[in-house]
């Protein structure tokens, strides 16, 4: 496919090599030459205002792609094939510039403009164009790929166009390994004279099971239904008001990281306090990597404390490769946009990275804190989800941690849900 725009920038080869190269499967090139483009016998794009004669597929272009700077753009949304689309065009084959609303959208543009802070100073999603319109709950992009991919078809019916397959990736955060075990005797002794448990009394006498220890019920369920986890965990040095894992340190946490590290892909939950004090991602990346005895290039923040571009830029300069923080930790949904993998953008060096974003579109926490559903709701939210990946040909990602999954009961059915989910995945 030959693109032919006025100008060739950054952001411009940044979509193409996503939407040709990642999601449809299209070998393509960028040109500036209208002639050489006018005399191309092949399928070709132009992408641009001007009027170039000839048989190709037109798409008129909006400015996004050819800015270098950042601003408030005017988005004004309309109805495209049933779907919410912005950048409408004008004399052109496609309804409205899928490459700069896709850029828009992929590159967390509007995370870099003025906006508000939720409670624990994150991005609040009430700021998002997605949630504002009303397609937060849909991968949209995917969505359009489809159309755009339609499009290209009746123009050009003997392209052939590679989309990729559906996947489905269960991810867990351990942030606190276990409830009562392996915490020592003050915080038991503590927590104990806190809140008097019977429970306690017998996980700690080993007349019970810690009712957040499920790893054999994971084991299980991921080997009878061939799924592939990643698990991320939690290993602050020192405690804090929202850092209250059990202590790296600890033998039983060593070998815990150690049997996953064996099984499973494992990666580094920064902790809250390693925002404010950088030195401690370095320290705690060592930890899990001596633990594991394997190099870490995974990470998910806890609490999905994600500033854009600091948090991107620390964890591209500490080794990480593969980031699973994109989604809100203050309601389920694609906070990208897209329920496939990407390369992130970095707006104010204008350049690709080679961070590798995963976007995750559910989260346990969410569904029970923040939209207040019960495990009954929760599992309808999910299976849609899970529906509107499989039909956008993206990537699932969801969140469960393991004090959902075990015997609280603050988190009764929980469990169960999650292994009737799983099962309706094989039907």
């Amino acid at each position: 496919m030959l693109i032919f725009s006025k100008t060739s920038t950054a952001r411009l080869q940044y979509i193409c090599k996503f939407i040709f190269g990642e999601q449809l499967g299209i070998g393509f090139s960028l040109t500036i030459d209208s002639e050489g483009f006018k005399n191309h016998e092949g399928p070709k794009i132009n992408y641009s205002d001007i009027d170039i004669t000839g048989e190709h597929f037109t798409l008129q272009n909006h400015n996004l792609l050819f800015e270098k700077n950042i601003k408030a753009q005017t988005i004004e949304c309309f109805d495209s094939n049933g779907k919410k689309a912005f950048f409408k065009t004008d004399n052109s084959d496609f309804s409205f510039d899928i490459f700069a609303a896709s850029f828009y959208l992929l590159s967390r543009y509007e995370e870099y403009l003025t906006h508000e802070k939720d409670l624990y100073g994150r991005y609040a999603h009430e700021n998002a164009i997605a949630f504002k319109e009303g397609f937060l709950q849909e991968p949209i992009i995917n969505q359009w790929l489809l159309d755009f991919a339609a499009a290209l078809k009746q123009k050009f019916p003997s392209l052939q166009i590679k989309s990729p397959e559906f996947k489905f990736t269960p991810t867990y955060d351990i942030d606190i390994a276990w409830s009562y075990k392996h915490k020592g005797l003050l915080r038991n002794l503590g927590g104990f004279l806190k809140s008097p448990s019977i429970t306690r009394l017998s996980v700690l006498t080993g007349l019970k099971k810690d009712p957040y220890d499920v790893y054999e019920f994971l084991n299980e369920l991921h080997t009878n239904n061939q799924l592939d986890p990643i698990y991320f965990f939690l290993v602050a040095t020192s405690r804090g008001e929202y850092d209250k894992n059990i202590s790296p340190y600890d033998h039983a946490m060593w070998q815990l990281i150690k049997q996953h590290e064996k099984k499973y892909r494992i990666g580094l939950h920064p902790s809250w306090l390693s925002n404010e004090k950088h030195n401690l991602l370095a320290k705690e990346k060592r930890v899990l990597e001596t633990a594991g005895k394997i190099e870490i290039i995974r990470s998910r923040q806890h609490y999905i404390k994600l500033t854009l571009p600091e948090t991107y830029n620390r964890l591209i300069e500490n080794g990480i490769s593969n980031e699973y923080s994109m989604g809100y930790g203050s309601i389920n949904g694609f906070r990208a946009s897209v329920a496939s993998s990407f390369f992130w953008y970095d707006l104010q060096a204008e350049k690709i990275t080679s961070l590798r974003v995963y976007p995750f579109c559910f989260m346990d926490a969410n569904s029970f804190y923040e939209q207040k559903q019960n495990a009954k709701e929760s599992l309808a939210e999910l299976l849609t989800y899970y529906q509107k990946c499989k039909a956008a040909n993206g990537e699932m990602i969801s969140i469960f941690h393991n004090n959902f999954l075990g015997t609280d009961a603050l988190f009764a059915g929980w469990k169960e849900l999650y292994v009737e989910f799983i099962s309706q995945l094989r039907q």
